[in-house]
């Protein structure tokens, strides 16, 4: 790794379930993906292996479009069992990654983006096929924004504390383990038994007046927000804090780079009530991979900043990705004017949502990887024996790699 150009530590994962099941099968996978060699160089590629985890997401949450449109309506059982697997060879892959790069010394900083992005919008793919899974259908979004939050602070406390800690129960081990027995348990329930009342599960519930008619999902909704949103958001603002005053710093600045996020959420939120056919319930696919992308890239944007040592505070690049939402506000309030019928059909600004969050993504994406590889002189999906060699032995100083990916669009000097 470039002297002075990586600082945060990786602390390691406390998970039990992650020391003693999902470690000890990644070393067995990577072990196996470098004795069969003649699909050595397909393995061994780290982003390849991370993308290929991402695209096993994609794949869910395709099928759950194909089987349940809207989200509203059971899909074949052995979609169920299709979600549960492709999440957890997602979670396989994601782990082998890692355990792969200190195998072949081919850790890099370009990894950790391009890992950290594919997380990003996996949030998004996961929530969707989750969403057909449990027959939530506007309720979806609700189920990425769980998973979104907790994510994008926890890459808001690492640039701030330049270590990342995972506790004894966590959402990359204990959470998508617990979403993929759910995927699998549906399999044998039937996808109706998340929409049932949730007072038949529990029969004494019927007799009290007071409590209300919830489906099932509701409630586990609500449990994941009470016991792991709230206490995880809680421990990354405390413990940022801890270090803006050991620094001196101000606290008011670092939550400024949290603004984006709060934009991007609450202009999708005022967007889907002033909406008058009901983007939420009707097109919850093109709402949350629109607005996955979006997200994507303010995460990408904040890793990036990490990387480069950028100052803290509100980064401006990162509200590029907001710039849609007021175009879409105003076509749903022109529906108030026109006897409930927005100027632009809302499923043509949906796609056009989506081509734009998709678009910003994956010029970043392109732009940041050409530049990252050019600065260090490694490569993308591709893997050479004498790279770690020469990459480990590299001295590269900070302020050359900020000013390589800073200027965006100049093409960085390889290392001799």
């Amino acid at each position: 790794m470039a002297d002075g150009l990586h600082r945060e530590a990786w602390l390691g994962d406390a998970s039990q379930v992650q020391v003693q099941w999902r470690g000890p099968l990644a070393r067995r996978e990577v072990h196996i993906a470098a004795v069969l060699e003649p699909l050595r160089h397909a393995f061994s590629s780290l982003d390849a292996i991370t993308l290929t985890g991402f695209l096993f997401l994609v794949m869910s949450a395709l099928l759950g479009y194909i089987y349940s449109p809207h989200l509203d309506t059971a899909p074949p059982r052995w979609v169920h069992l299709a979600h549960g697997i492709l999440l957890f060879l997602y979670q396989t892959f994601d782990a082998v990654d890692g355990k792969q790069a200190r195998r072949t010394n081919s850790s890099s900083p370009l990894g950790e983006l391009f890992d950290h992005g594919c997380d990003a919008l996996a949030c998004a793919f996961e929530a969707l096929a989750f969403g057909s899974t449990v027959m939530c259908g506007r309720t979806t979004f609700f189920f990425w924004v769980i998973a979104a939050v907790p994510f994008y602070l926890a890459t808001w406390e690492h640039f701030f504390t330049n270590t990342l800690i995972l506790p004894i129960i966590n959402g990359p081990t204990e959470g998508l383990m617990l979403i993929y027995v759910s995927h699998w348990l549906t399999f044998f329930l039937g996808a109706e038994w998340w929409a049932q009342d949730f007072r038949k599960l529990i029969p004494l519930l019927g007799w009290v007046p007071l409590v209300p008619e919830i489906p099932v999902y509701g409630v586990v909704l609500f449990l994941m927000i009470a016991f792991a949103v709230i206490p995880t958001i809680s421990s990354n603002i405390s413990n940022v804090h801890k270090v803006v005053q050991a620094r001196k710093g101000s606290m008011m600045l670092a939550l400024a780079m949290l603004f984006p996020f709060g934009v991007l959420m609450a202009g999708v939120l005022i967007w889907s009530y002033l909406s008058p056919s009901e983007i939420m319930r009707d097109h919850p696919h093109l709402l949350v991979t629109g607005t996955g992308f979006a997200f994507g890239f303010l995460v990408g944007r904040m890793v990036l900043a990490h990387l480069c040592d950028e100052p803290k505070g509100l980064k401006t690049g990162m509200c590029t990705s907001l710039l849609f939402l007021p175009l879409a506000i105003a076509n749903a309030l022109t529906a108030r004017f026109n006897n409930g019928a927005p100027l632009i059909d809302e499923r043509l600004v949906l796609i056009l949502y989506c081509l734009f969050t998709a678009s910003l993504y994956l010029h970043f994406a392109m732009t940041v990887i050409h530049e990252i590889t050019a600065a260090l002189g490694i490569y993308c999906f591709r893997f050479d024996k004498f790279l770690s060699q020469r990459y480990s032995n590299c001295k590269i100083p900070v302020p050359t790699f900020n000013c390589v990916i800073r200027t965006t669009g100049l093409p960085g000097k390889k290392l001799k």
